[in-house]
């Protein structure tokens, strides 16, 4: 072990860690991503002890352009990082030390590791929900753009995978449209929640000397400086709403990407999923898998399986900072990555896929979708009770099912075999179209209420 690494711990310690307890340690294997973000929080600082009088305005300048010195390094990938130093923290102000001198020794006045990593960690996760609204944003338009295509393409809608009733395409695009817009909601909601600044907190007191917390929380962008020193330290709310909204968002992606497996599949051919998103099989040169889907499909187990893991690394942990802490970082950082790699894939999935609207058409005319239009009708026209008109509609299904026709098909004798009431009137709603063009209630599946969506939401993106 360097002197390097005993002097960054102080006097206290006469020898440094084995190589056990430096491996177990150090994280400058992972926030090192965080660099861009400590460097910003520290020049922020050095500022406002300048402006404090606490720094003089020379050492604050030396700081300062030490400072980009060492993140221009860092981002042309010509900076050193070494375990010894433990963190970016520390690799950051001995780098600086190595550039400017005595000054670098000062810059830590008034702060401790644990506001400093603290805001910077806020920083990075603000920045991602920056990056997953307009990842989010992204698929939301490629969806409308596809329901704008099919807004009056008769489809099957499902429940229990079993035909239901007709829908059209357009409706089905624009419910992943509504459910991403929540997601978006979350995150945004997450981002004004988690920002206000640690900085100046210090170890877990504060500080003694005359700081001014709320220029640096203006400098770093945040709303305020968070109230409550001990909080500030020790808080990772923000990570665990970031990673909360993330496993949610992706359930949405994988909800959708199972949809598309089915779709494109051979029984199915709603979709035709393009090469890019697609691969083939070693030994069967007819397939084409949706690989891309499935792998969405699977990431949410790495996104939730984080948030557990942070929940886990934080339920017991007394006030204020315990070195478990460390153990926020990678989780978040992979599940960030993965989330945002998910969001892409479906982007490209849902902007190259073609749907095919007569196999839609098709499905949707088989499997009595059009029941409930049928009991709709003999509560409205006939003026049956809706338990009596479900009864007879059963009874019609049956019967249509017993000679392999749909209802559609009966005869008007047929009917009203069952049920004297049935007028020829009846088949103006047996259509798949009338069916979906009746469903004008707000929300609904008609091509109108579809297009009126569509355009809600083209103004609401922008």
């Amino acid at each position: 072990m360097t002197d390097s690494a005993n002097t960054m711990w102080g006097g206290r310690f006469a020898a440094g860690p084995d190589a056990i307890m430096e491996a177990i340690n150090a994280s400058i294997g992972f926030d090192q991503r965080l660099a861009r973000q400590d460097i910003e929080g520290s020049r922020a600082h050095a500022a406002m002890l300048a402006a404090q009088g606490i720094l003089t305005d020379t050492d604050a300048e030396a700081i300062r352009k030490g400072l980009l010195t060492v993140l221009s390094e860092i981002e042309a990938g010509d900076f050193a990082f070494s375990t010894e130093l433990e963190d970016i923290h520390m690799n950051v102000e001995a780098r600086l030390k190595e550039i400017i001198g005595e000054p670098a020794g000062r810059l830590h006045t008034a702060r401790s590791r644990n506001d400093q990593v603290a805001t910077d960690f806020r920083l990075w996760v603000r920045d991602q929900c920056d990056a997953a609204i307009t990842a989010i944003e992204a698929v939301q338009r490629a969806l409308l753009a596809q329901a704008k295509a099919g807004a009056d393409w008769v489809m099957p809608g499902f429940t229990h995978l079993q035909t239901a009733q007709p829908v059209t395409w357009g409706h089905h695009m624009m419910a992943y449209v509504e459910m991403l817009g929540r997601d978006a909601s979350r995150f945004r909601d997450a981002r004004a929640r988690m920002n206000e600044s640690p900085l100046g907190a210090a170890a877990l007191a504060g500080t003694s000397f005359p700081i001014d917390r709320h220029a640096t929380a203006e400098a770093l962008g945040f709303d305020r400086p968070m109230a409550n020193s001990l909080d500030a330290v020790s808080d990772r709310d923000f990570a665990l709403e970031f990673l909360s909204a993330s496993a949610i968002c992706a359930v949405h992606l994988s909800r959708f990407a199972e949809e598309l497996v089915i779709w494109s599949s051979a029984q199915f051919r709603f979709v035709a999923m393009s090469d890019r998103f697609s691969t083939g099989s070693s030994i069967m040169p007819q397939k084409k898998n949706p690989d891309a889907a499935e792998l969405v499909r699977a990431k949410i187990g790495r996104i939730l399986g984080a948030t557990v893991g942070l929940f886990t690394v934080m339920k017991g942990l007394p006030l204020a900072y315990s070195k478990d802490m460390q153990e926020d970082k990678e989780q978040v950082f992979d599940a960030a990555d993965t989330l945002m790699l998910a969001l892409a894939a479906i982007e490209g999935m849902v902007s190259d896929m073609s749907a095919n609207p007569d196999a839609l058409r098709a499905a949707a005319s088989s499997g009595f979708s059009t029941a409930t239009d049928l009991a709709d009708w003999l509560v409205r026209e006939a003026g049956l009770p809706f338990r009596d008109a479900h009864h007879v509609t059963g009874r019609l299904v049956a019967m249509a099912e017993e000679q392999g026709s749909d209802l559609p098909d009966l005869t008007l004798d047929q009917m009203q075999s069952v049920h004297e009431a049935i007028t020829d009137d009846v088949f103006s709603v047996l259509g798949v179209d009338n069916s979906v063009g009746s469903r004008t209630s707000y929300g609904g599946t008609a091509p109108e209420q579809v297009r009126q969506q569509i355009e809600r939401w083209k103004d609401r993106l922008g």
